[in-house]
């Protein structure tokens, strides 16, 4: 099956079989900071955006992408900078082997809810697992982000 799809901003085709998963097809092209971890749709490491809504892409056949918009962290670097600075300096970014989808789905939340409330942000963001940080530094970093991107607004 061809599909064609905007990939990180740019035209994509692809040449895929029908079982084939986003996860796979995106690091065939690539984009090697998504990650797997369970591959039944459980940790949170192959998080991307699928027309501005955060997937995880190893549960997503690759077919479904025909026609739509993937962004994963290669296409989001100012943003997942931004949001990298504030992890590191509460000590929450660790290892980094679940940054990328971690901070995919941050971007996910704010896009969707600008002001979240800490509440709002452990919710969506149960599904992002850290073997290394606790959570409690994530939180205090996503807090004081998104206290940030409310000063800018």
């Amino acid at each position: 099956m061809r599909i064609q799809f905007i990939l990180n901003g740019r035209k994509t085709d692809a040449d895929i079989d029908a079982d084939l998963t986003l996860y796979s097809l995106l690091r065939d092209k690539g984009c090697l900071s998504v990650k797997c971890g369970c591959e039944t749709a459980n940790c949170g490491l192959c998080t991307v955006l699928l027309d501005g809504k955060s997937v995880l892409s190893c549960s997503v056949p690759a077919g479904r992408v025909d026609g739509r918009e993937v962004y994963t962290l290669e296409g989001l670097q100012s943003e997942a900078e931004e949001i990298g600075c504030f992890l590191a300096e509460e000590g929450g970014e660790q290892c980094g082997f679940c940054s990328p989808g971690f901070i995919v789905n941050v971007i996910a939340l704010g896009n969707e809810i600008p002001e979240p409330t800490e509440e709002e942000i452990k919710e969506y963001m149960a599904g992002n697992l850290c073997r290394c940080s606790g959570y409690m530094s994530q939180m205090r970093a996503l807090t004081k982000y998104f206290q940030y991107k409310k000063g800018e607004r």
